[in-house]
Protein backbone atom coordinates (compact mmCIF):
# COMPACT_ATOMS: atom_id res chain seq x y z
CA UNK A 1 0.00 0.00 0.00
CA UNK A 2 2.84 2.12 0.95
CA UNK A 3 4.17 1.71 -2.71
CA UNK A 4 1.01 2.52 -4.33
CA UNK A 5 0.32 5.69 -2.43
CA UNK A 6 3.85 7.01 -3.43
CA UNK A 7 3.66 5.76 -6.69
CA UNK A 8 0.31 8.08 -6.80
CA UNK A 9 2.03 10.91 -5.23
CA UNK A 10 4.81 11.60 -7.45
CA UNK A 11 2.02 10.80 -10.91
CA UNK A 12 0.18 13.88 -9.49
CA UNK A 13 3.04 15.29 -8.80
CA UNK A 14 4.92 15.68 -11.95
CA UNK A 15 2.00 15.47 -14.57
CA UNK A 16 -0.75 17.48 -13.09
CA UNK A 17 -2.84 15.03 -11.75
CA UNK A 18 -3.27 12.23 -14.46
CA UNK A 19 -3.01 9.06 -13.00
CA UNK A 20 -1.10 6.94 -14.77
CA UNK A 21 -0.22 3.16 -13.35
CA UNK A 22 2.88 2.33 -15.45
CA UNK A 23 5.55 -0.44 -15.35
CA UNK A 24 8.40 0.92 -13.59
CA UNK A 25 10.83 0.69 -16.32
CA UNK A 26 7.95 3.24 -17.98
CA UNK A 27 7.13 5.51 -15.31
CA UNK A 28 10.52 7.45 -15.31
CA UNK A 29 10.15 8.25 -19.09
CA UNK A 30 6.50 9.23 -17.79
CA UNK A 31 7.80 11.74 -15.54
CA UNK A 32 10.39 13.18 -17.51
CA UNK A 33 8.44 13.70 -20.92
CA UNK A 34 5.90 15.26 -18.35
CA UNK A 35 8.32 17.85 -16.91
CA UNK A 36 10.06 18.44 -20.27
CA UNK A 37 6.06 19.37 -21.61
CA UNK A 38 4.94 21.56 -18.45
CA UNK A 39 8.25 23.10 -17.66
CA UNK A 40 8.04 24.21 -21.68
CA UNK A 41 4.65 25.18 -21.51
CA UNK A 42 5.15 27.55 -18.28
CA UNK A 43 8.53 29.26 -19.20
CA UNK A 44 7.82 29.30 -22.68
CA UNK A 45 11.29 28.12 -23.22
CA UNK A 46 12.55 24.76 -23.76
CA UNK A 47 13.22 22.40 -20.91
CA UNK A 48 15.07 19.27 -21.12
CA UNK A 49 15.84 16.32 -18.51
CA UNK A 50 18.18 13.62 -18.97
CA UNK A 51 16.60 11.43 -16.79
CA UNK A 52 14.42 10.13 -13.75
CA UNK A 53 14.97 7.97 -11.15
CA UNK A 54 12.53 7.36 -8.84
CA UNK A 55 12.47 5.20 -5.81
CA UNK A 56 9.08 4.75 -4.97
CA UNK A 57 9.69 2.46 -1.74
CA UNK A 58 11.65 5.20 -0.11
CA UNK A 59 9.46 7.80 -0.98
CA UNK A 60 11.94 9.43 -2.89
CA UNK A 61 13.23 10.60 -6.67
CA UNK A 62 15.82 11.90 -8.73
CA UNK A 63 16.32 14.12 -11.52
CA UNK A 64 19.46 14.73 -13.33
CA UNK A 65 20.47 17.21 -15.96
CA UNK A 66 17.80 19.71 -16.16
CA UNK A 67 18.01 22.30 -18.49
CA UNK A 68 16.07 25.23 -19.31
CA UNK A 69 16.78 27.34 -22.56
CA UNK A 70 17.84 30.76 -23.02
CA UNK A 71 15.37 33.44 -25.09
CA UNK A 72 16.64 33.52 -28.82
CA UNK A 73 18.13 36.92 -28.66
CA UNK A 74 20.95 35.46 -25.77
CA UNK A 75 23.84 34.00 -26.53
CA UNK A 76 23.88 31.84 -23.71
CA UNK A 77 22.71 28.06 -24.66
CA UNK A 78 20.54 28.17 -21.38
CA UNK A 79 19.33 30.44 -18.95
CA UNK A 80 19.18 27.67 -16.21
CA UNK A 81 20.56 24.05 -15.41
CA UNK A 82 21.25 21.71 -12.48
CA UNK A 83 22.86 18.24 -12.37
CA UNK A 84 20.48 16.46 -9.79
CA UNK A 85 17.70 17.47 -7.96
CA UNK A 86 16.76 15.21 -4.69
CA UNK A 87 13.06 15.22 -3.53
CA UNK A 88 12.55 13.56 0.43
CA UNK A 89 8.37 13.14 0.50
CA UNK A 90 6.98 12.93 3.66
CA UNK A 91 5.23 9.17 3.40
CA UNK A 92 3.55 9.77 6.26
CA UNK A 93 1.68 12.94 5.17
CA UNK A 94 0.34 10.62 1.74
CA UNK A 95 -3.29 10.15 4.00
CA UNK A 96 -3.47 14.00 4.71
CA UNK A 97 -4.08 17.42 3.09
CA UNK A 98 -2.05 18.88 2.15
CA UNK A 99 0.73 15.96 1.06
CA UNK A 100 4.01 17.27 2.35
CA UNK A 101 7.36 16.94 0.23
CA UNK A 102 9.82 17.32 3.63
CA UNK A 103 12.91 18.50 1.18
CA UNK A 104 13.49 19.53 -2.23
CA UNK A 105 17.79 19.82 -2.80
CA UNK A 106 18.93 21.24 -5.85
CA UNK A 107 22.75 20.68 -6.21
CA UNK A 108 25.26 22.79 -8.56
CA UNK A 109 22.79 24.38 -10.46
CA UNK A 110 24.01 26.98 -12.96
CA UNK A 111 22.36 30.67 -14.09
CA UNK A 112 23.60 32.36 -16.78
CA UNK A 113 22.45 35.76 -16.70
CA UNK A 114 22.74 38.56 -19.68
CA UNK A 115 21.77 41.89 -19.78
CA UNK A 116 21.53 44.11 -22.99
CA UNK A 117 21.97 47.57 -24.14
CA UNK A 118 18.27 48.33 -23.37
CA UNK A 119 18.64 46.71 -20.30
CA UNK A 120 16.28 44.02 -20.44
CA UNK A 121 18.23 40.62 -19.11
CA UNK A 122 17.03 36.89 -20.20
CA UNK A 123 15.76 35.64 -16.67
CA UNK A 124 13.95 38.45 -15.67
CA UNK A 125 12.15 37.66 -19.12
CA UNK A 126 11.60 34.40 -18.40
CA UNK A 127 9.97 35.10 -14.84
CA UNK A 128 7.62 37.57 -16.88
CA UNK A 129 6.40 34.27 -18.88
CA UNK A 130 6.26 32.51 -15.91
CA UNK A 131 3.82 35.11 -13.87
CA UNK A 132 1.86 35.06 -17.58
CA UNK A 133 1.08 31.97 -17.60
CA UNK A 134 0.78 31.19 -14.28
CA UNK A 135 -2.94 30.35 -14.30
CA UNK A 136 -5.23 33.46 -12.44
CA UNK A 137 -6.94 32.58 -9.07
CA UNK A 138 -10.07 31.70 -10.90
CA UNK A 139 -8.98 29.52 -13.28
CA UNK A 140 -7.01 27.64 -10.33
CA UNK A 141 -9.72 26.31 -8.31
CA UNK A 142 -11.50 25.37 -11.21
CA UNK A 143 -9.01 23.51 -12.21
CA UNK A 144 -8.03 21.90 -9.24
CA UNK A 145 -12.09 21.04 -8.45
CA UNK A 146 -12.34 19.82 -12.06
CA UNK A 147 -8.95 17.26 -11.50
CA UNK A 148 -9.47 16.84 -8.39
CA UNK A 149 -5.96 17.43 -7.24
CA UNK A 150 -4.74 16.55 -4.01
CA UNK A 151 -2.90 19.97 -2.12
CA UNK A 152 1.07 19.49 -1.99
CA UNK A 153 3.15 21.53 0.32
CA UNK A 154 7.17 21.79 0.19
CA UNK A 155 8.28 22.67 3.20
CA UNK A 156 12.20 23.68 2.25
CA UNK A 157 13.53 23.93 -0.93
CA UNK A 158 17.31 24.44 -0.98
CA UNK A 159 20.15 25.58 -3.81
CA UNK A 160 23.35 25.21 -3.08
CA UNK A 161 26.32 26.54 -4.73
CA UNK A 162 24.68 28.36 -7.59
CA UNK A 163 26.96 29.16 -9.82
CA UNK A 164 26.55 32.76 -12.09
CA UNK A 165 27.43 33.88 -15.19
CA UNK A 166 27.22 37.15 -15.44
CA UNK A 167 27.44 38.84 -18.63
CA UNK A 168 27.33 42.58 -18.29
CA UNK A 169 29.71 43.66 -21.56
CA UNK A 170 26.99 45.23 -23.16
CA UNK A 171 26.95 47.64 -20.39
CA UNK A 172 30.78 48.43 -20.88
CA UNK A 173 31.59 46.01 -18.20
CA UNK A 174 32.90 42.64 -17.93
CA UNK A 175 31.49 38.63 -17.94
CA UNK A 176 31.87 37.67 -14.23
CA UNK A 177 32.01 33.94 -13.19
CA UNK A 178 30.69 34.00 -9.31
CA UNK A 179 29.02 31.47 -6.66
CA UNK A 180 26.33 32.82 -5.06
CA UNK A 181 25.56 32.11 -1.59
CA UNK A 182 23.20 28.74 -0.75
CA UNK A 183 19.13 29.79 -1.67
CA UNK A 184 16.53 28.33 1.41
CA UNK A 185 13.09 28.71 0.95
CA UNK A 186 10.27 27.61 2.93
CA UNK A 187 6.38 26.75 3.11
CA UNK A 188 6.33 26.63 -0.58
CA UNK A 189 2.07 26.24 -1.09
CA UNK A 190 1.59 27.91 1.85
CA UNK A 191 -0.12 25.92 5.30
CA UNK A 192 -2.86 24.34 2.84
CA UNK A 193 -0.52 23.38 0.05
CA UNK A 194 -1.53 24.25 -3.41
CA UNK A 195 -2.97 21.87 -6.50
CA UNK A 196 0.28 19.75 -7.80
CA UNK A 197 -0.48 21.21 -11.46
CA UNK A 198 0.29 24.67 -10.30
CA UNK A 199 3.34 23.78 -7.32
CA UNK A 200 6.01 23.23 -9.94
CA UNK A 201 5.30 26.29 -11.78
CA UNK A 202 5.39 28.10 -8.27
CA UNK A 203 8.86 26.56 -7.46
CA UNK A 204 10.32 27.80 -10.93
CA UNK A 205 9.04 31.26 -10.04
CA UNK A 206 10.80 31.08 -6.34
CA UNK A 207 14.08 30.02 -7.38
CA UNK A 208 14.75 31.74 -10.54
CA UNK A 209 13.36 35.27 -8.62
CA UNK A 210 15.80 34.32 -5.68
CA UNK A 211 18.87 34.29 -8.26
CA UNK A 212 17.26 37.09 -10.52
CA UNK A 213 17.30 38.97 -6.90
CA UNK A 214 21.09 38.01 -6.59
CA UNK A 215 22.12 38.93 -10.00
CA UNK A 216 20.88 42.04 -9.74
CA UNK A 217 22.72 43.19 -6.05
CA UNK A 218 25.82 41.68 -7.54
CA UNK A 219 25.49 43.65 -11.47
CA UNK A 220 24.85 47.00 -9.48
CA UNK A 221 28.03 46.25 -6.93
CA UNK A 222 30.60 45.16 -10.55
CA UNK A 223 29.17 48.47 -12.37
CA UNK A 224 29.45 50.63 -9.13
CA UNK A 225 33.18 48.94 -8.90
CA UNK A 226 34.09 49.57 -12.45
CA UNK A 227 33.46 53.65 -11.67
CA UNK A 228 35.19 53.71 -8.85
CA UNK A 229 38.16 52.02 -10.14
CA UNK A 230 37.96 54.55 -13.33
CA UNK A 231 37.64 57.47 -10.82
CA UNK A 232 40.78 56.48 -9.16
CA UNK A 233 43.17 55.78 -12.71
CA UNK A 234 41.67 58.97 -13.64
CA UNK A 235 42.72 60.66 -10.30
CA UNK A 236 46.45 59.08 -10.54
CA UNK A 237 46.47 60.11 -14.10
CA UNK A 238 46.04 63.62 -13.21
CA UNK A 239 48.43 63.31 -10.28
CA UNK A 240 51.23 61.97 -12.44
CA UNK A 241 50.69 64.62 -15.06
CA UNK A 242 51.30 67.05 -12.63
CA UNK A 243 54.48 65.64 -11.52
CA UNK A 244 56.39 64.90 -14.47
Amino acid sequence: MKKLAALVLVLLLFSGGALWFLASGQLNDFIKVQIETHGSKITSQQVIVKSVEMKLAEGAGIINGFSLSNPKQYKYKNAFSFETIVLDINIKSLTEDPIVIDEITINNPQAFVELTQGGKANLKEILDEIEKNLPKSDEAVKESESSKEPNIRVTKLTLAKTSLSLDLSALGNNEHQLVLRDIHLSNIGGDAGLPASQLGALIAKEALSSIWSQAKKEQKKKIKDKITNKIKEKALDKLNSLFN
